[in-house]
């Protein structure tokens, strides 16, 4: 009969800064909330569009206007003596995207600026560029915590959260989205240390999504985020199916043959 075996590897300074990020966040009150969306039009308008445009690309700018609109989600509490919320005009997404690396799985936090005023076409291709340009560029901050000394990344992690720097928001993110849909899955719950983020699960055969908004209490209470799925909605059935249209459209006029001579 062969005897149990146990085997052992060092924890290599990628897991060790995923599990860092991963015990911050669970000193964070964070809720979800789900909203079923009825996103028919906007599949039926992404079905249509020349471009391929991801579902993570529609959501990071629909999700950005409602932040946008809402500074309740641009907010961050910063603990002390004499608790704050802080709050910020920038809208930075946190974008988790997963890569093999060295036929290793790699979690990878790519940083958007303003994706509610940026084109589709650019998000996906800020996206498609995370997915295969070589990391050590892309995610060069990354890559430097992840060689610091546990204690050391810690600390600089624990100081990013509770800054009040402008800073801040580009270390961090104002907001994130974290999504499974690709693999057929969902992330119900995920650790986070933005005060909102996103996730939501495959698109059924009837259009509808199930998205789920998690946010951390100290600073927003459910009704917030409920108001903000419906506006995330609203978003999604008319600006996000208008600008895929609109890129239809467009495509289409192009390729009309001139009759000018």
């Amino acid at each position: 009969m062969q005897q149990p075996s146990i085997t052992t590897v060092r924890c290599d300074g990628h897991r060790g800064c995923v599990a860092d990020i991963a015990m911050l966040a669970k000193n964070i009150p964070l809720f979800p909330v789900d909203r079923w969306c009825n996103l028919t039009e906007l599949t039926q308008a992404r079905t249509a569009s020349h471009h391929r445009i991801g579902w993570a690309a529609i959501f990071l700018k629909a999700y950005g206007k409602v932040v946008e609109q809402t500074p309740e989600l641009r907010s961050w509490f910063l603990p002390g003596l004499w608790p704050r919320i802080a709050t910020t005009n920038q809208i930075v997404a946190t974008l988790a995207i997963n890569r093999i690396e060295n036929d290793t799985e790699q979690l990878c936090w790519a940083r958007l600026h303003q994706p509610e005023t940026l084109p589709l076409v650019d998000i996906q291709r800020f996206i498609d560029e995370c997915c295969s340009a070589p990391s050590n560029e892309l995610f060069k901050r990354q890559r430097e915590l992840e060689m610091l000394p546990g204690f050391l990344r810690r600390a600089v992690l624990r100081w990013n959260l509770r800054s009040a720097s402008r800073k801040r928001s580009t270390r961090i993110g104002t907001f994130s989205l974290s999504t499974l849909a690709g693999y057929g899955a969902s992330n119900h719950f995920h650790p986070t240390l933005c005060t909102t983020s996103i996730s939501y699960r495959p698109v059924e055969a009837d259009g509808r999504c199930l998205v789920t908004m998690i946010a951390d209490h100290r600073v927003i209470d459910g009704a917030v985020v409920a108001r903000s799925l419906a506006t995330l909605e609203k978003f999604l059935q008319q600006d996000l199916v208008h600008e895929l249209r609109s890129q239809t459209e467009s495509q289409a006029t192009d390729a009309t043959p001139s009759n000018a001579a």
